[in-house]
């Protein structure tokens, strides 16, 4: 974590800010190994751009944290009877910060609430959106959350085998869904998100909800999972075929099993962006004759976040540095027939890049 640490307060020097607030979620996670539930209690952890950075915590939570954290931080805990504007003000003030001090916060995860309470203890300080700074950090997996991720895509890849071999015609979507959350969790790990079983009509919408269809003769259909280990998460797509799938989807399911080999060549590839790597993918499916049916952007940053930078889309176009993570799944979707779609977990390496996923990408068959 020192190292961490020393890089976040590098980037703030970088990036012109006085210090980070961060809340109970990711980047606090990512700065201190620290899960802790978003509740109504005010948690802020204060990182300067030199120095110890400073934790605001609910009294009842300062044990459990201190034996996480350890010498991270410097602790402020506060309890129910005085409320936390004194543990804050205190904070601010061992953290060197003061009126005209630019302040980087989340955005996308800061609450109005405790907005609100870092506005009232450091008023005339400027709250700036910290998401570049905290993406770019975040963006590149260093070794140990690299093995994390492996050991993700391991456990998702066994236990889809696993389900694959046991689903047959006339199961339900969400008892397959629910098949392979339990094989998710015998294996030690959490569902990423909630798995997806999507059958013939129903793997037209990319984010269908598992339901009470049952798997019929012709079907596409879509298993969309991931899995959650020490934090780091995989998520995988694979779309397979029950009996015998009609000849159009058959030519669907070619072009987007193209159009995922043309992005992972194009993540290959030096300099490659986002931009690069989802025009590779797309100008697949437009040639083929089904580029309005693409109606997505190709993948997204992964790691703590199943939704993180980088994002594989147009417009994104700033090289991928070594040890950024995403995945690469066009898909085409064609309302009241079926849809495809292909997913894998991409890292780029010093050689190129390299697909995390292994699972076979050609069309197999259900039973």
């Amino acid at each position: 974590m020192a190292t961490r640490l020393s890089r976040i307060q590098e980037a703030l020097r970088r990036h012109g800010f006085d210090a980070l607030a961060v809340v109970p979620g990711s980047n606090l996670r990512y700065l201190a190994g620290l899960t802790l539930h978003a509740g109504l209690r005010l948690t802020v952890a204060l990182t300067p751009v030199e120095g110890q950075p400073t934790l605001v915590v609910p009294g009842l939570e300062h044990p459990r944290v201190a034996e996480t954290a350890g010498a991270t931080f410097r602790y402020y805990p506060w309890n129910d009877d005085e409320g936390p504007g004194h543990a804050l003000a205190r904070a601010v003030r061992d953290t060197a910060l003061r009126q005209g001090s630019v302040v980087g916060i989340e955005h996308t995860v800061m609450r109005v609430f405790e907005l609100r309470a870092l506005e009232q203890a450091l008023p005339g300080a400027q709250f700036v959106d910290a998401t570049p700074l905290l993406a770019e950090l975040r963006m590149v997996k260093d070794a140990a959350e690299l093995e994390a991720m492996r050991v993700a895509v391991q456990v998702i890849e066994e236990t889809l085998r696993q389900i694959v071999a046991q689903v047959r015609a006339g199961m339900r979507e969400r008892d397959i869904a629910d098949l392979w959350e339990r094989a998710i969790r015998a294996a030690g790990c959490q569902p990423a998100f909630e798995t997806t079983v999507a059958s013939g009509p129903n793997s037209a919408n990319p984010h269908h909800t598992s339901g009470e269809r049952a798997l019929q003769d012709g079907d596409m259909v879509v298993f969309d999972g991931g899995a959650v280990y020490q934090g780091y998460a995989s998520d995988i797509t694979r779309t397979f075929a029950v009996g015998h799938p009609s000849n159009e989807m058959r030519r669907v399911y070619e072009l987007v099993l193209a159009a995922n080999a043309a992005g992972r060549e194009a993540a290959a590839q030096s300099g490659a962006t986002g931009e690069s790597i989802d025009t590779a993918a797309r100008q697949v499916i437009e040639r083929g004759g089904y580029g309005p049916f693409f109606i997505h952007r190709t993948g997204h940053g992964i790691g703590l976040d199943v939704h993180e930078p980088p994002f594989i889309v147009a417009g994104s176009r700033a090289p991928l540095p070594i040890g950024a993570t995403f995945t690469i799944e066009p898909g085409i979707y064609l309302r009241g027939v079926g849809g495809v779609r292909i997913e894998d977990d991409v890292v780029i390496t010093a050689d190129g890049a390299e697909s995390l996923t292994t699972f076979p990408r050609e069309l197999q068959h259900l039973s």
